[in-house]
């Protein structure tokens, strides 16, 4: 490593955030322990309240976690073994591995090489009588295009589950002239509160959302081991909670989530001015049907590059990832779901895409300098 004078550039600067949110955050945990209502308590209620009002659904339910929140979402629906639901194939595990672990199978199909999401051209072509549902990913926090994917599912009776988990605050600007949060257009929404998403709790948590009454009393039961009330198990169920610590962490902070994306969103148009110059990289891709409230700030650079890149920049102790380095289909766990012939803008963004430190306490000094490294590291090529 050099020496330089940010030796503690994070991906995402939590404790930061945590600093300046402080005397808010604190006190609502002082609460929470002083009513000593740690399960289901006034704090979890409230939040969720507060959330369905933001998002303007009828119901939220808080859960364990983002991979709960799919999981749940899918067992609502009371598909058969075998049935098979449509993905992307780049995304996180999460959203493929709920399906299989039900007995479903994942159906992947690939992305637009543009925005990251799912391609609504390769729907078509994977549509079978066993097709039963399509989980579009909001990936990197911009939403897919979601009057085509309600469109097709309209055409086909499919169920549409979004996955949410890295785009919420985020808004989809409807042909029909309305705007919508993501994560509110299918029939359930699922979304992540790991800490680093751009709503995060203190831990693991996660939330469903629907519009759909009789949806929403599933749910409730599914991930309280299925009871419609105490001891009384209407169906296969999970334990699956959001607790009251959490939800008041979070109560806070939904406060405080346009901001967030104001902020994010401020940090993303410096390195599009700063970065849009520089021959070797695509900066990212905005839709006009939707904002962008960038969970990562993810650019391609060419397959050659990219990695040298990465590497050039730990030697300054800035860290960049790649989400998500390997298809879904090529991973062993579902090994059994790949037909041997794979998607070519999926792999070509496996070998492209690199995120760089993006979050809401970014201070212009730091990103200056990684900026700086970065357009170095293209001089000297």
């Amino acid at each position: 490593m050099k020496e330089t004078l940010f030796d503690n550039i994070s991906m995402v600067d939590l404790k930061s955030q945590y600093i300046r949110l402080k005397p808010k955050i604190d006190t609502a945990i002082a609460d929470v322990i002083e009513q000593s209502n740690f399960i289901k308590g006034q704090a979890l209620s409230s939040f969720e309240q507060d959330l369905a009002n933001y998002l303007n659904v009828k119901h939220v339910i808080g859960v364990g976690n983002g991979t709960d929140a799919l999981q749940i979402a899918l067992m609502s629906l009371d598909l058969n073994q075998g049935d098979e639901v449509i993905v992307p194939a780049f995304t996180y595990v999460a959203t493929a591995e709920v399906i299989g672990l039900l007995g479903l199978k994942p159906v992947m199909v690939d992305v637009d090489l543009n925005n990251f999401n799912i391609s609504i051209h390769n729907l078509e072509k994977v549509i079978t009588p066993k097709t039963r549902a399509i989980v579009p990913v909001h990936l990197y926090g911009q939403s897919a295009p979601m009057d085509d994917i309600i469109d097709f599912a309209k055409k086909y009776d499919l169920y549409v589950i979004e996955d949410n988990a890295q785009s919420i605050g985020g808004s989809y600007f409807s042909k029909t002239n309305q705007t919508f949060k993501t994560g509110t257009m299918g029939h359930i929404g699922c979304t992540s509160f790991f800490p680093s998403k751009n709503l995060g709790c203190f831990g693991d948590g996660g939330a469903v959302f629907t519009n759909n009454d009789s949806l929403a009393d599933k749910m409730r039961m599914i991930a309280n081991h299925g009871q419609s009330k105490k001891y009384i198990h209407d169906r296969i169920g999970v334990n699956s909670r959001l607790d009251s610590i959490q939800a008041a962490i979070l109560r806070v902070k939904l406060n405080e989530l346009d901001d967030f994306s104001l902020r994010r969103q401020k940090v993303a148009v410096i390195y599009d001015k700063e970065l849009s110059s520089v021959e070797d990289i695509q900066i990212p891709h905005k839709e006009k049907y939707t904002n962008h409230v960038y969970h990562q700030y993810t650019m391609k650079v060419p397959e050659l590059k990219r990695d040298r890149l990465k590497s050039y920049l730990i030697d300054f102790n800035i860290p960049s990832m790649v989400y998500y380095p390997i298809p879904l289909y090529k991973q062993k766990a579902f090994s059994s779901f790949y037909n041997g012939r794979g998607l070519i803008n999926t792999e070509v963004l496996c070998n492209q895409v690199l995120s760089l430190p993006i979050h809401t306490e970014m201070e212009s000094e730091t990103q200056n300098f990684i900026i700086s490294k970065v357009k170095d590291f293209f001089r000297n090529e």
